[in-house]
């Protein structure tokens, strides 16, 4: 087993480049000082033992081009973590599905995270990373470990602003598959309840509908209707964390599969018939190319394992 060290990082002088231009310090800092707690971080910030130009700045001050940062003397704890395998690099990289200057998308698998953290010690970026060619590689959105289909990541941080904003202006498209439970009477139904999220069940963080919570709307489209099931098409005009999913059961349709927010006698009963994972897709993106200013539309095709299950309830 191999053991934890100490490595010191001395106090520099770094000079900011267009690629960390517009970047939150907090964020640079979390990236530059991989491996030490981000209350570090914070208190760091806090206490002013982080300067830009010589002058104190708060945790969410964006960095600009040539902009001087000071960052103090740090010990940090090297912990040893299992890097990520050669068969699972080669099985994320091999899920790309579309490839251009400023960015990459994979189709990304059912039970990978996007990134390492609670308890996980790799993700998608991390697997990506791990090949010299995508070495700087940023997350542009999320998808949950369970959920399949469309990740968009930017090649570097200057790409990572272009590619944020053409996927949060209003024009952009983000549409997902899902088999929800029970039979959806609607063949449109538009659900527009706010979301609140970190609220603690036994410990457990969940999201849960809250009319203090943040404004999420989510469109269902009714495509296949089964003995007690429906195939939707799912379109999303917000990002909220868990939104698809907490919707879906606020309706009395959970995804099935879903074991945070779905029911367990029934997922048990879907198991047995071959559902092994929840049944969330993120089956296309549509978005204003920041390159051509076309719109563009990539779509992840479904596994074949969740194919094969909606033939058999057919």
């Amino acid at each position: 087993m191999k053991e934890n060290s100490k490595k010191k990082i001395d106090s520099k002088q770094l000079v900011i480049t267009n690629n960390h231009s517009g970047q939150r310090i907090d964020n640079f800092l979390i990236r530059y000082f991989a491996g030490i707690p981000n209350s570090r971080i914070y208190q760091m910030l806090r206490k002013g033992e982080v300067r830009v130009n010589s002058g104190r700045i708060k945790q969410t001050y964006r960095l600009r081009l040539d902009d001087i940062v000071r960052v103090p003397p740090v010990y940090i704890e090297e912990k040893y973590t299992p890097e990520p395998s050669e068969t699972i690099r080669n099985i994320i990289e091999n899920s790309i599905i579309h490839e251009d200057e400023l960015s990459i998308v994979i189709n990304k698998p059912s039970g990978i995270v996007v990134h390492s953290g609670s308890g996980q010690s790799y993700g998608v970026i991390e697997a990506l990373r791990a090949n010299n060619k995508y070495s700087t590689l940023e997350l542009v959105h999320r998808l949950d470990k369970d959920t399949s289909g469309c990740l968009v990541l930017a090649k570097d941080i200057p790409a990572l602003r272009l590619i944020q904003e053409a996927i949060n202006h209003e024009k952009s498209v983000k549409r997902y598959l899902a088999l929800l439970n029970g039979r959806l009477n609607e063949k449109k139904l538009i659900v527009d309840t706010p979301l609140q999220k970190n609220i603690i069940r036994s410990g457990e963080r969940v999201v849960t509908v809250d009319a203090q919570g943040k404004p999420a709307k989510t469109v269902f489209f009714r495509k296949v209707l089964f003995d007690n099931a429906t195939l939707a098409e799912i379109e999303i005009h917000t990002g909220r964390t868990h939104q698809i999913r907490v919707h879906s059961s606020s309706i009395g349709h959970f995804v099935l599969g879903d074991r945070k927010y779905g029911d367990k006698k029934t997922n048990s009963q879907i198991r047995k018939l071959g559902l092994e994972r929840m049944f969330l897709h993120a089956k296309s993106l549509s978005f204003m190319s920041p390159l051509s200013k076309k719109i563009v539309t990539i779509e992840a095709a479904l596994d074949k394992k969740l194919i094969s299950f909606l033939n058999q309830l057919k």
